[in-house]
């Protein structure tokens, strides 16, 4: 089964920066798209940013200029860099990724345990 290992988060004072990342394990298995989701407290879950195998990215409104995201095929792994990070960032953060376990034989569309960022003073 696929597992996805996210790492990253934490505290960070507005304006700062952190940099997520998210890694893919598991045998025989391909990834086409690898996004980052957020929840935050007592709302509803939202895609942040999406990159597919061939680096086309897609990101939230609220995040263009701001937040980049990038993989790495050869590890599996997908990365969020975080800049000028606002309190309306604070949410737990998701990693999400979609393909196919070839070693299984079905989809991928596996989610990770969430990592917590909060932006406060």
């Amino acid at each position: 089964q696929v597992q996805l290992v996210e790492s990253g988060g934490g505290l960070v004072q507005p304006g700062g920066s952190l940099r997520l990342s998210c890694a893919a394990s598991g045998r025989d298995f391909s990834i086409n798209t690898m996004g980052w989701y957020r929840q935050a407290s007592g709302k509803e879950r939202e895609m942040v940013a999406r990159i597919t195998s061939d680096s086309s990215t897609q990101y939230a409104d609220s995040v263009k200029g701001r937040f980049t995201i990038s993989r790495d095929n050869a590890k599996n792994t997908v990365y969020l860099q975080m800049n000028s990070l606002k309190p309306e960032d604070t949410a737990v953060y998701y990693c999400n990724a979609v393909g196919f376990d070839y070693y299984n034989l079905r989809g991928i569309d596996n989610w990770g345990k969430g990592t917590r960022v909060t932006v406060s003073s």
